[in-house]
This record gives C-alpha cells, structure tokens and sequence, in this order.
C-alpha cells in the first residue's frame, strides 16, 4: 500500500471560493431583517431590482442578469406573482416568451428598499470607494470565470471531427 504523496488541502481562510461564499452568507444575513421587514426573500429582492431597472423583460432575460435558468426562476417567480408583486402574460409576438411586469404593489417596494445599500455599507466599516473596488473586481472575476468557461465548452466543440454533432445518435 502506498502513502498518499498529496499536498494538505489549503486552508478555508486561503481560498477565494471560501472567501466569496462566506461574504455572500453575512451580506444577505445583513439583508435579511430589512428584507423580512418588506415581507421579501432575498432573490425576490434580486428580481425586483432587475425589473426596477427595466420593467416587463422576459423570463430569460432577468435569469441571465441573475445568472440563472429560466427553469429555477419560474417557480419563484409564480410565488412573487401570487404575492401581488409581478404579473406574467404571454409575449403577443412570441407565445414561447413569457413577459414579467410589476404590479403597483411591487414597483411601490422600490422606495422602501432604497437603504438597502446604505445600510450594508454602515454594517461593512468599509468606504464607499473600497467596496465599489471590491465589486469591480469580484465582477472581473466572474465575467473572466464565465468566458473561460465558454471557451472551453467552445473548445470541446470545435475539437468534434467533422460532421460529428454534440448529441450521440438514437438509433
């Protein structure tokens, strides 16, 4: 039997993984009071900001912002629909589509959570400028992440010999 030749695993606190996660579970810890108080989740919180911004997009469009499926968002968003907050119609030029909107309710929710953010900066100790800096490269990161990620998924298609398709034939 041979011993394992392999490096100790590196430590929790050294792994930006970790780091992100972490961060990620205290941010939305700091939400959650205010978000409790306005009877919202916090992905129901993400997808009102989506539609804040822009109102009445589809479902695909707001899953991409999110960095989701569609399919993962469909059962929050029927929740959000039966809380009054959004409302889903069929696209009219493309039944596939469907188109989500905000109701008076949710689009009332905007000027409540306006101090979100404030909020978050006072609870961080940090300046407005470090942590602007902080999302700037927390989102190189992700956007560097998701083309690398492309490329090799590009990649791996092109490798394909010639008249090879992605799929196996069932025959």
């Amino acid at each position: 039997m041979t011993e394992a030749t392999t490096a100790p695993p590196v430590p929790l606190e050294d792994q930006l993984c970790f780091s992100i996660y972490s961060a990620e579970i205290a941010i939305q810890r700091a939400y959650k009071p205010l978000l409790d108080d306005l009877g919202l989740t916090y992905p129901q919180y993400l997808v009102l900001n989506v539609l804040w911004r822009e109102d009445a997009q589809t479902v695909g469009g707001i899953a991409q912002q999110l960095a989701l499926e569609s399919s993962t968002l469909t059962p929050l968003l029927k929740r959000m629909e039966a809380a009054g907050l959004l409302h889903r119609t069929r696209n009219p030029e493309n039944e596939r589509q469907v188109i989500i909107a905000l109701t008076p309710d949710g689009d009332s929710l905007r000027f409540r959570t306006g101090c979100l953010n404030e909020k978050l900066l006072l609870a961080s100790g940090e300046t407005p400028g470090h942590l602007a800096e902080l999302n700037r490269l927390v989102r190189q990161l992700r956007l560097k992440r998701s083309a690398s990620a492309f490329r090799g998924r590009y990649s791996a298609t092109r490798r394909r010999s010639p008249g090879t398709s992605a799929r196996s034939p069932s025959r």
